[in-house]
C-alpha cells in the first residue's frame, strides 16, 4: 500500500506522529520529518463495498481520521443511504462527475458534509473522489 518515496511526490502529514508518535499509514520518508508519510493510490488495496464502488484507504491517524480515493464505475450507485456519522466527510472530486443524489459535482468539486447529514453517492459518467473522515 505505501511506498518509501525519495523524490518530490506529494506526500500526506501523519499528525499524530509530528507529535512524537509512531507512523499510522505509509512509511517515513528519507531526509523528512518523523511521521511524515505517503501513499500511492495504485498501489493501495481495493475493496468493493458495492457493484462498481471501489475504497482504497491511503491513511489512518490515532485519532480515527481516515483518508480514501473511492472509485466509482458509471452507472453505479451507494446502496442505501450514506450517513456520516460520528463526524463530517469531506469530499473533493478529482475526476468524472459525482452526485449526492440531489446535484451534480463535476472534477474539482470540493463537498464538505457536516456529522450527522446524509447522501446517497451515485454518478451517470464515472468519477473518483479523494475522501476525508476527519473524526473517523
Amino acid at each position: 500500500m505505501t511506498n518509501t518515496n525519495t523524490n518530490t511526490t506529494p506526500q500526506v502529514t501523519d499528525a499524530a506522529t509530528a507529535k512524537g508518535g509512531q507512523p499510522t499509514g505509509g512509511q517515513p520518508t528519507g531526509g523528512q520529518v518523523p511521521g511524515y508519510v505517503w501513499a500511492a493510490a495504485q498501489d493501495a488495496p481495493a475493496r468493493t463495498l458495492f457493484p462498481g464502488i471501489r475504497l482504497r484507504s491511503l491513511w489512518s491517524g490515532d485519532n480515527g481520521a481516515t483518508a480514501h480515493v473511492l472509485e466509482m464505475d458509471p452507472g453505479s450507485c451507494w446502496e442505501g443511504l450514506d450517513v456520516h456519522d460520528p463526524g463530517p466527510e469531506e469530499v473533493f472530486v478529482v475526476s468524472g462527475v459525482f452526485n449526492d443524489g440531489e446535484r451534480d459535482y463535476p472534477a474539482g468539486s470540493f463537498i464538505h458534509a457536516p456529522a450527522g447529514s446524509s447522501h446517497v453517492p451515485q454518478t451517470t459518467t464515472g468519477c473518483t473522489l479523494f475522501v476525508f473522515y476527519p473524526e473517523g
